[in-house]
């Protein structure tokens, strides 16, 4: 038996085993598995995941970070964002990957305009880790929003005003505000100043709808959801998985 699987704590909104069942099954592996490994510390779970027939992990909230010392080796992104959420397992070896980044740019580039040069990013945790990495990459200035100021370019939801919303027009909220089952949740900013240039981008895809998207839309605010980077994110990682097979 082929085992592959997700490290994360609560998976009960996760799509990740569902999408990959089906994708064995159409692919006709019968001897692939896809197992969700639900845990409130990484450390219990560490030793389960040592068997030989895992092939490759998935790793979500809130380990994407504490996975870290465990790894082997890591590409350079994972070194230069501090997260992993990917993991190849070669010759008994862990290779920390970052497929958040491939499925971020990617998705995100669909409906991105020439306008959207400054970006407001939601969080400061994991994913907000890669999303500045892709921001910097395709050379968008931006500021981190968090409750704290903890580093360069952070300012405070506090901090948040007419002229910063405004001049802000691309908009990525990492966190886990609104995301299933806490759906009455939102990140805490001034939405009476988004316009219809604006473009909110949440990572959450569980709801669709979330009310960070549903308060962008009602301004005229370009939206989008995680599904599509989530999508592109798990077949960069089958693809990193099947690497040198």
């Amino acid at each position: 038996m082929q085992l592959y699987g997700l490290i994360g704590n609560p998976l009960g909104h996760s799509f990740s085993q569902k999408y990959f069942t089906q994708k064995f099954k159409n692919l006709g592996l019968l001897n692939s598995s896809y197992r969700n490994f639900e845990t409130p510390a990484i450390s219990e779970i560490l030793p389960l995941l040592k068997q030989p027939e895992i092939r490759g992990l998935n790793v979500t909230i809130p380990f994407k970070q504490e996975i870290l010392p465990f790894l082997n080796s890591s590409t350079e992104s994972v070194k230069k964002t501090g997260s992993c959420n990917c993991i190849q397992v070669k010759n008994n070896e862990w290779i920390g990957h970052n497929t958040d980044i491939t499925g971020f740019q990617i998705s995100l580039s669909h409906n991105l305009s020439p306008h959207h040069t400054k970006a407001l990013v939601l969080g400061s945790g994991g994913s907000s880790a890669s999303v500045e990495y892709v921001l910097q990459l395709m050379s968008i200035n931006y500021l981190v929003i968090s409750r704290t100021k903890t580093g360069k370019n952070f300012i405070t939801y506090d901090d948040l005003n007419e002229n910063i919303i405004r001049d802000h027009t691309l908009i990525v909220n990492t966190t886990p505000l609104g995301m299933y089952p806490t759906v009455n949740a939102y990140p805490k900013i001034p939405y009476d100043f988004i316009t219809p240039s604006h473009y909110l981008f949440d990572l959450i895809y569980n709801p669709a709808m979330t009310l960070f998207l549903q308060k962008g839309e009602e301004k005229g605010a370009m939206i989008k959801n995680g599904y599509d980077m989530l999508t592109i994110q798990a077949e960069e990682s089958w693809r990193i998985w099947n690497m040198d097979q």
